[in-house]
């Protein structure tokens, strides 16, 4: 905002697009507003009216924080007495301090999750290859919900027939609404899918390109992306020939600090950065340099990333690559990308 203020050119959404992603009850709104698929859902201020309406309903629920909470305000209930601990946990006890000030409680639809992510201009909307998060933190999908553990693409779970539906139903349907809405937005728009029965549903919103999803996409490009940031900045995406890809797979391992999502250990020392192979690249979060030496500074610690001719091979280099990193309480999921054999 400030830099249009200005005149300066920007690549990335204002303030008012990026409610989007800033306001999950904005979002879900927005959704129904204007007929985008995505799961029936309640708001609440108040703990006691949230739980009564838990006990209500005859079907399992997710419970989200309102705002920002650094991936890790979505908890994905088994029963309503989990739906009520985490109730408790957002609304009573803040955990995610005042973006938990409203939740939002929707309908759990049980599927298979995926990501799709756009370049848009605030006219058009180019998509991006496709690609699937593993959220959780254990190995099958066990364990509270992450910022994200890995990813692949591109996914073979979204197809030709399918990419084209979320493109339409979702993506154009977004930028379109928000332009009726009187909304430019230009930059990524990021869509966590939730897909049954061969139906898309949104899940959320995000205005980037997400973590670690961005990964392995940008691993896998075959064009210089910024001069479509430039024309996105410019409102001339149409214009632009059509984006190409490798035709290779890549996965990104995330490196963890064991004890994430909870608590854990920082300024451990990270070695074996020399003996990283060509066909891996690694991608630094949590990380900071102190005397020469690269320390541990957060959860996500590193997002190893590899390319492979198949999605099996990507698998192999990536491990093979996260394998020659260590530091004391290097954590990472094991099954990153597994999912996706079972699709080939």
């Amino acid at each position: 905002d400030k830099f249009n203020q200005k005149n300066l050119k920007i690549f990335g959404p204002t303030k008012d697009a990026a409610q989007l992603e800033s306001s999950k009850i904005w979002a879900k709104n927005f959704m129904k507003r204007n007929d985008i698929p995505t799961a029936r859902f309640e708001i609440f201020d108040d703990a006691q009216k949230a739980q009564d309406y838990v006990k209500s309903l005859d079907y399992n629920v997710v419970v989200k924080a309102d705002g920002l909470a650094a991936g890790k305000g979505v908890i994905v209930c088994n029963s309503s007495d989990e739906a009520i601990s985490a109730i408790q946990t957002i609304l009573v006890k803040k955990t995610f301090g005042d973006a938990g000030n409203r939740i939002i409680i929707e309908e759990r639809i049980d599927g298979v999750e995926a990501s799709y992510i756009a370049l848009s201009d605030g006219n058009v909307a180019i998509p991006m290859a496709s690609s699937q998060d593993h959220k959780r933190i254990f190995d099958d999908d066990k364990g509270p919900n992450t910022g994200g553990m890995g990813a692949y693409s591109p996914t073979p779970i979204i197809d030709e027939n399918l990419a084209k539906k979320i493109q339409e139903k979702i993506i154009d349907k977004t930028i379109q609404s928000m332009k009726n809405e009187g909304i430019t937005f230009k930059g990524f728009l990021y869509a966590g899918i939730m897909l049954k029965d061969n139906e898309p549903y949104v899940l959320e919103y995000n205005v980037r390109m997400g973590d670690p999803e961005c990964q392995p996409i940008t691993m896998r490009m075959d064009f210089d992306l910024y001069d479509y940031f430039v024309a996105s900045a410019n409102g001339e995406l149409s214009s632009m020939p059509q984006i190409s890809w490798k035709s290779q797979f890549s996965v990104c391992v995330v490196l963890a600090s064991k004890g994430y999502p909870e608590s854990y250990p920082k300024d451990e020392e990270i070695t074996g950065f020399d003996s990283i192979p060509d066909n891996a690249y690694v991608f630094h979060a949590g990380t900071k340099q102190t005397d020469g030496k690269i320390l541990s500074n957060g959860g996500r610690v590193l997002g190893v990333t590899a390319l492979g001719n198949t999605l099996e091979s990507a698998i192999t280099n990536a491990y093979a690559a996260s394998e020659k990193i260590s530091w004391p309480h290097k954590f990472c999921r094991n099954d990153i990308g597994k999912k996706g054999l079972a699709y080939l």
